[in-house]
């Protein structure tokens, strides 16, 4: 990922449509003013976990973690009397509310939402860098991985709390059926295959699966329908050593690498190792398709596979042996990546706000109780992850998986519409209609053109 200086953006440079014209008004603004009148931040978010730590607490709800992290911000902060007033917002209503406040001059002050939701927002000019709330206790407590995932040029945009991380998930009572008990993990393991033993584990679940226990039964789940679950795709087409993304921020996927992932996707597809019409399937489909043993392997991420073990627990869903696995690559480094969440300031022009507001962000990021609450998700500081892992032990498991992990974004400007590129390529590779080769060089040309427009009016790619 390109390390460009993040350049204080001006009138100029506002996107071209003066989003941020509202938020400043030309002018530095500061609330200061009565220090005994209070200066009120706002925080916004999307539904993350209710409660403060548990969701069984009395009153539990999605914003009852930051009403009690901001009593006890405000009890202890001298600088000014602070009122924080949180608000829970719905995430497929994030966007238009975040655009109509920002064009209205009044964003909130403080958003605690996944970061892949949210990048393009460092690229608009719209957050401020949180660089200097970050210390080396910070950068020592949580893997370098993760600061990856929230940096943006030179700059962190992004205070990492929790993630989820994404990898494959099995059917282990299938393994056994197909005699492939020494691929088999342990249950809080994250087994890692060879590419070699992957593709042994898919092809003795096609021949070797007992027809009578797991009729109409497929290997592997592959899905192309739209841009949900694009995740994996994006990992597999990196199986064979591509990098995805170059230095500049640009797509690199179309050489001989890339070439041989598509080319391998299209192998297995051909050589019926994965569900048929992948083309019209969604990744809803095949998480339902695993979860009534119609798959051996599928995607998973930790909110997906905590969910699957309570349908099972609950009755809901076909009770069997579900477990953890890498994706394989060619080189036997496995892949995996992860969704981080954590918050973000916006730039509102008033730097006393700003100020309070990044003072909160570290507040509830670094306190030693409040950061226990991550346990809702995943822990993102291994002394969290070391404090809980005798409760949950796959929180280790994802902690020493996090050096394997890609930025799958790549940190790009666009990539919100960028995701809109990969499957239609996807679909013509699984047709027939393109050869893998001619599939990663069209996203590449299609995605750098996206990237390319999103670049200029990037505040990280202009100066």
């Amino acid at each position: 990922m390109l390390k460009k200086r993040f350049v204080a953006l001006t009138a100029a440079a506002v996107l071209g449509v003066g989003l941020l014209a509202g938020c400043t008004g030309g002018k530095s603004k500061d609330s200061a003013g009565d220090s005994k009148k209070p200066v009120e931040i706002s925080v916004w978010l999307t539904p993350q976990w209710k409660g403060v730590m548990d969701a069984n607490e009395k009153g539990a709800d999605f914003d009852s973690f930051f009403k009690h992290a901001a009593e006890k911000f405000t009890e202890q902060y001298k600088d000014h009397n602070v009122k924080v007033n949180v608000e829970v917002i719905a995430g497929d209503q994030r966007d238009e509310l975040l655009n109509v406040n920002l064009n209205g001059g009044t964003p909130p002050d403080v958003f605690f939402e996944s970061v892949f939701a949210m990048g393009d927002y460092a690229h608009r000019g719209a957050l401020v860098p949180l660089n200097d709330i970050v210390d080396e206790d910070a950068k020592k407590d949580i893997d370098s991985n993760y600061w990856d995932s929230v940096t943006f040029g030179d700059d962190i945009y992004f205070y990492p709390f929790s993630h989820m991380p994404g990898t494959l998930v099995y059917n282990a009572d299938m393994f056994k059926a197909a005699g492939l008990d020494e691929y088999i993990g342990g249950q809080d393991e994250i087994k890692t295959w060879t590419l070699a033993e992957y593709e042994t584990i898919l092809n003795k679940l096609k021949t070797d699966l007992p027809k009578d226990k797991y009729s109409n039964a497929y290997p592997m789940g592959l899905y192309a329908l739209n841009n949900q679950g694009d995740t994996w795709n994006l990992a597999y087409l990196r199986m064979f050593g591509n990098k995805f993304f170059d230095d500049d921020a640009n797509i690199v996927l179309g050489d001989a690498n890339g070439a041989k992932a598509a080319n391998w996707l299209k192998k297995i597809y051909d050589e019926k190792l994965t569900n048929p019409g992948a083309e019209s399937v969604s990744s809803n489909d095949v998480n339902a398709m695993f979860q009534n043993q119609q798959l051996g392997i599928s995607f998973t991420n930790s909110v997906l596979y905590k969910n699957a073990l309570a349908d099972m627990e609950a009755g809901k869903a076909p009770k069997f042996d579900a477990r953890l696995a890498n994706i394989p690559s060619e080189s036997g480094d496995p892949l995996t990546f992860t969704y981080v969440t954590g918050a973000s300031v916006f730039n509102t022009g008033d730097e006393t706000k700003m100020k309070i507001s990044k003072d909160f962000v570290k507040f509830f990021s670094t306190d030693l109780e409040l950061v226990k609450a991550s346990k809702n998700g995943v822990p993102v500081r291994t002394s969290v992850v070391e404090e809980f892992k005798a409760d949950n032990p796959l929180f280790e498991a994802y902690d020493k998986n996090a050096k394997y992990m890609f930025n799958f974004t790549g940190s790009v400007p666009g990539y919100g519409e960028l995701r809109q590129v990969l499957y239609p390529e996807l679909q013509a590779l699984y047709t027939g209609e393109k050869k893998g080769e001619q599939v990663v060089k069209d996203y590449q040309k299609n995605g750098n053109e996206v990237i390319k427009n999103a670049k200029a009016n990037s505040v990280i790619f202009q100066k």
